[in-house]
């Protein structure tokens, strides 16, 4: 490999930055570039320069010490690529708000810097570079980066609304960074359920000058509000402007989908696949997509992808080797399709209940469509003696694919049971419902599928109810322990969870700030967040929790030297504990 690095006399000067006192890590599987990269930086002032040939080696350093600069090349050789350490860096937290990724590569190919840059790395540096063009930029992002550090910092805590504030007193304080910090304050806007505002940000960002992310932000407003003609409209004209806008492909597929078409979602995920095909995420979407409609050629084929390049990914799931099983069993070949469920559960642990049990239901699916009936009720009843000998209940997609198997194989109690537990968790998702009463429909029991939905929408808004009217009347504990009870019963039903933060919160107001009610209180939202992300609800509670916090101590005023003031301070002293 040639040299990547020159000595420019035009090095920039980096007054102002400490840069001798930082932490530095340098990724590449090949040394001679790594010691060019480790001078380079030397030259800069820095002492503490790690340094690893591979991205596992990456990893281990980076999970050890928290550096603020990290140099990755693109291609490591066998292993995790420079894509998947920062896909690893950016979803477990792993650098500081304020640390910089630059990546080093000499792929140029669109597909190698569109799957970098979907992880957003700080910068993307083509080689071969000169030595003052790396530490021109390295200055440049690491400035930008501290006017971003306080409002990632509360992004990170996922304190959206004082995040948002951040970004306004940032924009009053200095105008340089004002359309980056817009864009930032736009997405704290979406993700706190705050449209409005989020539009006023993107808007403000389009009177200065046409960007296309504004334009494809207000798209996404749009589409959250259930506006799928306009959104299309949208985020069509964004890709005829930027054919390489990848995530302006996916929205434009979740707007075909709520409109119904789903052969053309499937056929935008594919041309977004087609540009960027290392995603792991989109080819799991591709393949699910096309599964749904019996287009198995493309949905194997994007099954297959994914698994391959999900290898050493942290966005792998199992996912991708259920689906393919499915394909399988619809390919007559069940052979593999049981082969492919025994190395998800290699790969992903046996022992994981939530695991075992998607294999069961894709092994009972697997063998119904391909006609071994036989086999295919076999798993069904080994299903069906697990719910009756286990109360937890999976996830909402889990209990639909149990439930449509279960009533294949000729089971009628126990996914009707399951119907009925996932509409008390949603009783007021008139999409899922839909889909629920789709599955009754196919069953045949379609009039008797709708009282069903009906009772089970009640008993939800029953249960809410009753712990809403003794918080109401002033019942502060009881009803607390009532909503206690009601997110065993259905701990997925947000609307419940909501409410019972917003009770704990009233509690601590009126009773004193509690630890052990704001860590339960928190551990409720983190579950809101991850089943509903961008609730404006969310937001809300997460600041009324922030200001529940008891305010630090001020210092104590020195002892006074006279006699008159000794006793004040005795009393004072002698009263605090109560």
């Amino acid at each position: 490999m040639s040299a990547i690095l020159t000595s420019s006399a035009a090095a920039p000067v980096m007054d102002q930055v400490d840069w001798a006192a930082k932490n530095y890590l340098v990724v590449d599987d090949f040394v001679g570039v790594r010691q060019l990269l480790r001078e380079s930086l030397r030259s800069l002032g820095a002492r503490n320069i790690d340094q690893a040939s591979s991205g596992g080696e990456a990893m281990g350093l980076l999970n050890k010490l928290r550096y603020d600069v990290v140099l990755c090349d693109y291609n490591l050789g066998e292993g995790k690529n420079g894509q998947q350490v920062l896909e690893e860096v950016r979803i477990r937290n792993l650098l500081l708000p304020s640390s910089v990724f630059l990546m080093v590569s000499a792929e140029k190919s669109v597909e190698s810097v569109m799957g970098a840059a979907e992880h957003q790395p700080d910068a993307y540096l083509v080689k071969p570079i000169t030595e003052g063009v790396l530490l021109t930029r390295l200055n440049r992002v690491w400035r930008k980066k501290q006017v971003f550090r306080l409002i990632d910092q509360a992004y990170a805590e996922k304190d959206y609304l004082r995040a948002a504030r951040l970004c306004d007193e940032q924009i009053a304080a200095s105008r340089v960074h004002e359309i980056e910090l817009l864009r930032m304050k736009a997405r704290l806007m979406e993700k706190s359920g705050e449209p409005g505002k989020a539009r006023e940000a993107y808007e403000r960002v389009l009177a200065q000058r046409e960007y296309q992310w504004a334009r494809a932000g207000l798209a996404k407003i749009r589409l959250a509000d259930g506006e799928f003609e306009q959104a299309r409209q949208m985020f069509q004209t964004v890709i005829a402007e930027n054919r390489y806008y990848i995530d302006a492909y996916d929205q434009l597929a979740a707007c075909y989908k709520g409109l119904g078409m789903h052969e053309e979602a499937a056929a935008i995920l594919e041309r977004a696949a087609k540009l960027s095909p290392n995603s792991v995420p989109r080819q799991r979407k591709l393949g699910q997509a096309c599964l749904r409609l019996g287009n198995v050629p493309l949905a194997e084929k994007a099954f297959r992808k994914c698994i391959a390049i999900g290898e050493y990914s942290i966005l792998k799931t199992p996912d991708a080797y259920l689906g393919l099983a499915r394909v399988c069993g619809l390919k007559n070949d069940p052979k593999e399709a049981l082969q492919l469920l025994l190395a998800a559960q290699r790969e992903f642990g046996a022992d994981q209940e939530d695991l075992q049990l998607r294999a069961k239901i894709t092994e009972g699916l697997v063998y119904h469509e391909s006609g071994d009936y036989r086999r295919a009720r076999k798993a069904g009843d080994e299903l069906e003696e697990l719910l009756q000998n286990n109360p937890a209940r999976p996830d909402t997609a889990t209990c639909l694919e149990m439930a449509t198997l279960l009533f294949a194989v000729g089971v009628k109690d126990a996914p009707v049971e399951l119907l009925c537990y996932v509409v008390r968790n949603n009783h007021d998702n008139t999409t899922l419902l839909d889909e629920v009463q789709q599955i009754f429909e196919k069953a045949r029991m379609g009039e008797e599928g709708e009282a069903l939905v009906r009772g089970a929408r009640k008993e939800a808004v029953d249960l809410m109810n009753q712990g809403v009217l003794l918080w109401k009347t002033g019942k502060l504990p009881e009803a607390v322990e009532w909503m206690r009870n009601a997110r065993k019963a259905l701990p997925n039903n947000v609307r419940i969870l909501f409410n019972a933060v917003q009770i704990l919160i009233s509690h601590m107001q009126q009773r004193g700030y509690d630890p052990d009610l704001d860590a339960e209180a928190h551990d409720i939202l983190e579950r809101v967040d991850y089943l509903q992300p961008g609730q404006q609800r969310f937001a809300q509670l997460m600041e009324q929790l922030t200001q529940l916090l008891p305010k630090p101590a001020e210092p104590e005023a020195p002892a006074a030297q006279d006699s008159a003031a000794a006793p004040a301070a005795e009393e004072s002293a002698s009263e605090a504990p109560a």
